[in-house]
């Protein structure tokens, strides 16, 4: 793989290959069983080749494909044991890297986008790239005035191929349901496809990036390296050495994990509060560890803009919901739009489908792991056959808050975090401290 495959034809080629082999696994697997074969046993296989197939398509193919590897790669935390063990290692990569551009393909970029004179911005630039992901990839490099220097260049053709990337993945529902059958594809395409035209526009994504970076200087818990020069393809900014989240998810001790855990919380719930902006990336590619303990975040292409902070909903429902009172916290859903007049949800469905978000505020001290979110994703998947998740609605505005939050349990389960993390909630969260003025309800302790 050696360039970013931008003809129609092949990259379709590659993904229509996709259901063409399940088929045959499908065939394979009714084969076996008319030898013998149990048909747990033979859907266990068909899932686990499914998956090793489906997730190195998505990762030779970068673009649109590669970036809902990488979403999808956020709930294997979610997927039974004995199932993803065979291609834990390859999400894990999925997570931190791509195959990358030749330098020839980089060199071309950066004279399109900097002039044939480049290299007079640079004391030096490292050919080879440090990472590669989605719709760009980044270089090492050191500025003309001596600092070392991220340089994030797009892939060339990546806004036409994320476009047809996402047409064509949205007919393969069915399949990516073998691996996830309470995962909602279309929707999660839908969010991702809104997205990209943002997340394209390097200029958007360092005046966000900037602003991190002022509210955060000199920050106890947080790094964000600053941009130094940008335009709409080429980001530069400050480097940033430290170890990567994945590997403290995989190699770390329990005191690194916890810390890592509380302070991914931290930060996605002060950053609306402090910047009036949500980080919406947040596998652990985007994460690193420094030397003095403090949490580096990369990556500002997606972000959403919340200029008022959390909305006060947020937190009063969830405190609501910590209570007991469900036909309060229902009729609250109700009025802001996630539950639509005509549509009658069970009550103790709902609560089962809320619980993975709203569990960890209600006790002083949590655990996160992956066998409490298998237990919680079994008990909505079960819920047969008017599923409470197709019943809900999702206004815009809680779109990516969603996907921040489900991305952000899936990474806490991955940490195996053991935190108090109700106190970043009472600190940063409007709503969820506050005493309820209609009924009177005493204000959330903080301890």
């Amino acid at each position: 793989m050696s360039d970013l495959p931008r003809r129609a034809v092949a990259r379709s080629a590659k993904l229509a290959a996709l259901p063409i082999g399940f088929a045959g696994r499908t065939a394979l697997g009714f084969g076996k069983r008319i030898g013998g074969k149990s048909a747990e046993i033979v859907a266990q296989e068909i899932q686990e080749r499914t998956a090793e197939q489906i997730f190195k398509v998505l990762g030779e193919l970068k673009g649109g494909a590669m970036k809902l590897g990488q979403a999808l790669s956020i709930f294997e935390a979610a997927l039974p044991p004995e199932v993803v063990g065979p291609y834990r290692a390859t999400l894990t990569k999925l997570q931190d890297a791509a195959p990358p551009l030749p330098a020839k393909t980089v060199h071309k970029v950066l004279v399109e986008q900097l002039g044939d004179d480049w290299r007079e911005n640079f004391q030096s630039f490292e050919d080879r790239p440090t990472a590669a992901a989605s719709i760009g990839q980044v270089h090492k490099a050191v500025w003309h005035d001596g600092r070392t220097v991220a340089v994030k260049i797009q892939y060339p053709g990546a806004g036409k191929a994320l476009l047809s990337d996402f047409t064509q993945l949205a007919r393969l529902g069915k399949l990516f349901g073998v691996l996830l059958p309470g995962l909602d594809i279309k929707s999660v395409l839908s969010e991702l496809r809104e997205r990209v035209v943002e997340e394209l526009d390097y200029l958007r994504e360092a005046e966000a990036q900037h602003a991190f970076a002022l509210e955060f200087k000199d920050d106890p818990d947080f790094l964000i390296p600053d941009v130094i020069a940008a335009n709409e393809q080429v980001l530069v900014s400050e480097w940033v050495d430290g170890t990567p989240l994945s590997r403290i998810i995989t190699d770390g001790t329990q005191e690194e994990r916890d810390r890592a855990g509380l302070q991914l919380v931290r930060f996605v719930f002060s950053s609306p509060a402090r910047v009036g902006m949500l980080h919406a990336d947040p596998h652990p590619g985007n994460f690193r560890i420094v030397e003095d303990g403090r949490m580096c975040v990369l990556d500002f292409g997606a972000v959403n803009r919340m200029p008022d902070g959390y909305p006060p909903l947020f937190g009063k429902l969830t405190r609501i919901f910590n209570n007991g009172d469900m036909a309060t916290v229902m009729q609250g859903l109700r009025d802001e739009g996630f539950i639509r007049p005509h549509i009658e949800v069970d009550a103790e469905a709902l609560r089962a489908f809320l619980a993975p978000y709203v569990e960890p505020t209600a006790v002083e001290e949590f655990t996160f792991s992956r066998e409490w979110l298998q237990n919680q994703a079994a008990t909505v998947t079960d819920l047969r056959p008017g599923n409470v998740v197709r019943q809900l609605n999702l206004p815009s505005s809680y779109v990516l808050i969603h996907r921040v939050h489900a991305a952000g349990i899936g990474v806490l389960c991955q940490l195996g975090a053991t935190a108090r993390f109700r106190q970043e909630v009472i600190r940063w969260v409007p709503g969820f401290a506050d005493a309820d003025e209609d009924s009177g309800e005493p204000t959330a302790a903080v301890s």
